[in-house]
């Protein structure tokens, strides 16, 4: 069987924890943030878990990670 190819643009997003869960960045944190408060922004900056029913994409996407 053939090597599965990885999608490139996911696998510069996401990242495996230690426990196998898979992390990901939060957005609206590029631009516009002038009316932010720093307390939102200080919270957007943070990284986050991908939900459970997006977990299953993520690793179709990334068969390797």
């Amino acid at each position: 069987m053939p090597k599965l190819k990885t999608r490139k643009a996911a696998a510069r997003r996401f990242k495996a924890t230690g426990s196998g869960k898979i992390k990901r960045r939060k957005a609206f944190k590029s631009h516009l943030l002038e009316h932010k408060s720093s307390t939102r922004k200080n919270n957007l900056s943070k990284t986050t878990l991908v939900h459970k029913t997006n977990e299953e994409n993520v690793r179709l996407m990334i068969p390797y990670l």
